[in-house]
């Protein structure tokens, strides 16, 4: 009996370990199944120094105030993340953004994305206002398999490539460029308010200017391209050094055969540069458009005051569009408050591009890259919950495109006593068309 006793309490004090052992192992898997981050982090990567600084700063305060809206309660916000309190999907996890400065630099820009996903251990990724960065830092998320929503750059082999894990939001300069053509055609067609019909010899002389990185490359053969298509002549092709600290020779080359059409595709410092230049050249066309970026800064609207009117820009915002977007406008006050300046293009496409991240990760309820990125491939954002007058937000494999947005949409607006006037689309237009351009005095 007393043998049968020891062993019946060994068995015992045996079973009691393993069950405590089962009971700890099973309750830790089972805390591991329903656990939640209490952050999210992204990782944030803009130009924060050098000479687009200030755009860069500008996305940086579009960003943080996306993210203020999502983690924190505001009541009066009237669109769904003013009133989330951290991200639904995830038990109200905040998002923490971690800020990298690429300065215009495409390897820094790989660097950085590296330290991003390996060190400090990022969900996904959101820049990077530079095409040339943008595709340096989208190779590394595609070779980690992180997520990647960029809000902003514009060159379209971007999205032909084939990545996975890359998601642009913005439209591209196919869609710009074209655009512009169509707007051109209607204006030879007399179908532009506040304008005769303008002969298409007046117009179909064209001198293109634009920088040597990816964006500016980019911007050039699509503008060769659509010049083809719709008939009109490149008579002088200008590409010039990005950051140049002289474009006396390039301007003097751009209009040396007097092109009735001028287009360009320019950083910030190289747009102030260029102006300066025309303006001592004396420069006259008829119509001046830009590329948005830096024809379309606070810093390029203080530096020339009235002499930018009558330039024309392409865009996804304008303050115009307040009349018929409340949101916009509400946000915009605050946005103002902290950044000095309204909204505009670039900082815009930053808040709306952080917007569809949060979104993103509410739709996929984890933090799994995998996850992540099946719910940006499944997302559709509407309109009414943007600031940018779009359908919405859908990327999509379309046109040998992968990820694209294709509810995006652009906007042509023309300086009008500095007050940048929606003309195109025609529905939209908020102002009649001034014509011809006054140029540079």
């Amino acid at each position: 009996m007393k043998a049968n006793k020891k062993i019946t309490r060994v068995d015992f004090t045996k079973a009691t370990i393993v069950a405590v052992i089962v009971g700890a192992v099973l309750s830790m898997g089972f805390g591991m199944a329903i656990a939640q981050p209490k952050e999210v982090k992204i990782g944030v990567i803009y130009p924060l120094s050098g000479p687009v600084a200030h755009a860069g700063q500008m996305a940086k305060e579009a960003v943080s105030l996306c993210v203020d809206y999502v983690n924190n309660k505001w009541p009066d916000l009237p669109i769904p993340i003013g009133k989330w309190e951290g991200i639904p999907g995830l038990n109200g996890a905040k998002i923490k953004l971690i800020f990298a400065d690429h300065r215009g630099e495409p390897d820094r820009g790989a660097d950085l994305a590296k330290k991003l996903i390996i060190d400090d251990k990022v969900v996904g990724i959101c820049g990077c206002y530079h095409s040339s960065v943008t595709k340096t830092v989208s190779t590394v998320c595609e070779k980690y398999k992180i997520p990647m929503i960029n809000p902003e750059s514009t060159s379209p082999v971007l999205t032909k490539r084939g990545y996975k894990w890359f998601f642009r939001a913005t439209p591209h300069d196919r869609i710009f460029v074209r655009d512009f053509f169509e707007f051109l055609e209607l204006l030879t067609q007399g179908k532009v308010p506040g304008v005769r019909a303008v002969s298409k010899s007046d117009i179909d002389e064209i001198g293109a200017c634009t920088e040597n990185t990816e964006w500016g490359a980019g911007t050039r053969d699509v503008i060769k391209e659509f010049a083809k298509k719709y008939g009109y002549k490149i008579v002088s092709d200008v590409t010039y050094p990005h950051e140049s600290p002289d474009l006396t020779a390039e301007v003097r080359r751009l209009l040396a055969p007097k092109p009735e059409t001028l287009m360009f595709a320019s950083y910030i410092s190289d747009a102030i540069l260029l102006t300066k230049t025309m303006k001592e050249f004396k420069a006259k066309a008829n119509i001046f458009w830009s590329q948005d970026v830096g024809f379309y800064q606070p810093k390029y609207m203080e530096t020339f005051g009235p002499a930018i009117n009558g330039i024309l820009n392409r865009t996804v915002f304008s303050k115009k569009l307040f009349a018929v977007k409340p949101v916009a406008k509400h946000i915009n006050v605050e946005f103002k408050k902290r950044a000095g300046v309204d909204f505009m293009g670039t900082s815009a496409r930053a808040f709306t591009g952080m917007q569809a991240w949060a979104y993103v990760l509410n739709k996929a309820g984890s933090t799994d890259p995998e996850a992540i990125r099946k719910a940006a491939e499944t997302i559709e954002i509407p309109g009414k919950d943007l600031i940018v007058p779009w359908k919405g937000i859908k990327f999509e494999n379309v046109g040998g495109e992968t990820n694209q947005n294709t509810w995006s949409s652009g906007l042509i607006v023309q300086y009008q006593k500095q007050d940048p006037e929606i003309i195109f689309p025609l529905d939209a237009a908020t102002a009649k068309f001034v014509y011809p351009w006054p140029g540079l005095k």
